[in-house]
């Protein structure tokens, strides 16, 4: 017997993705108001910290980059630097928001609430904020806001205009608690991966020897680093799971499904720069682009694969 679909909660769900939307662009606004004009930081400010060895004279000259940023500029203004305090709030409350949009569309229909395209990606920008602003609790990494909170309002009105189906039941392949194992991990994994990305990015847009309210290279390289590293471990938690899920589902761990096959390029592109970093001692340019690399086929495999190619995994019910 079909479920039946609470039409008030789904109605709800779909309601608070919107405000969710507006929310991260409120937060997105408020964050580029501060990295604009509250928040100057250089690579010279962060050297201008650093202790001097006892004993070691003063520098003769500042390094060029040193030099430009201490020359005397104007303070930042109090009300920008407030405004990334509202950013963060207003962050918080959309991240309740894209939270509730996504409990209320899995009661409704009283399954996971990521069965199809339009709640996986909903769950995704979710999960992207989640781990920006739990990072935010314990690293200095403020001026990623406006990039991330920018990222989830346009995933999420991707979803909305061009991935909403209508809340309802899943094929019978989706019934499974499989679906709270693997793509739960690959959810988790993808938020971070994108967190990332949006460093990676930013450190090819970053240029050394500039002023720039953006962070130094080395910041933006280390963070990078070390999303992947924690999200790597769960990436391959969400293969291994997936092949355990088609073992159950279809009697074979792997079948070189178009599905499997990019998850696990993906997989191995991310190892390669890991390995690549730890091994060969790749810094820079040269990791940061294997690492977008590796996001290119992270993003092909989550929304490509299943819009573009047919395959075993084909039940993401995108609209036609």
């Amino acid at each position: 017997m079909p479920a039946q679909v609470n039409e008030g909660l789904a109605t709800l769900s779909d309601q608070l993705i919107l405000a969710t939307v507006l929310l991260y662009l409120a937060a997105m606004i408020c964050f580029a108001l501060e990295l604009a004009f509250g928040r100057v930081r250089t690579a010279a400010a962060a050297a201008r910290r650093r202790p001097v060895a006892v004993g070691a004279g003063a520098p003769a000259s500042l390094p060029e980059e040193a030099a430009a940023d201490a020359r005397p500029g104007p303070e930042p203004a109090a009300w920008a630097v407030r405004a990334g305090t509202v950013a963060v709030v207003l962050s918080w409350i959309a991240w309740a928001g894209n939270l509730a949009g996504i409990l209320t569309r899995g009661l409704a229909v009283d399954r996971w609430p990521w069965g199809n395209m339009y709640e996986f990606v909903v769950a995704i920008c979710f999960a992207a904020v989640s781990a920006f602003l739990v990072l935010l609790t314990r690293q200095p990494i403020r001026f990623l806001g406006a990039f991330v909170t920018v990222t989830a309002a346009l995933g999420l009105g991707f979803a909305v205009l061009f991935l909403h189906v209508q809340a309802g039941p899943v094929m019978p392949a989706l019934h499974s608690y499989w679906i709270a194992i693997h793509v739960t991990a690959a959810i988790v994994a993808s938020g971070l991966f994108i967190l990332a990305g949006v460093c990676a990015i930013l450190y090819l847009i970053r240029k050394d020897g500039q002023a720039s309210a953006l962070p130094t290279r080395d910041v933006l390289e280390r963070v990078t680093h070390r999303a992947i590293v924690i999200s790597f471990p769960i990436w391959t938690f969400a293969v291994i799971a997936g092949a355990m899920w088609a073992d159950r589902a279809w009697g074979r761990y792997w079948g070189w499904d178009p599905k499997e096959v990019w998850a696990f390029v993906t997989w191995i592109v991310y190892a390669a720069y890991l390995h690549a970093r730890a091994t060969a001692g790749w810094r820079g340019t040269a990791a940061i682009v294997v690492s977008l690399v590796a996001f290119g086929c992270l993003l092909f495999n989550l929304v490509g694969v299943n819009i573009f190619i047919s395959g075993l995994h084909s039940y993401a019910d995108v609209p036609k």
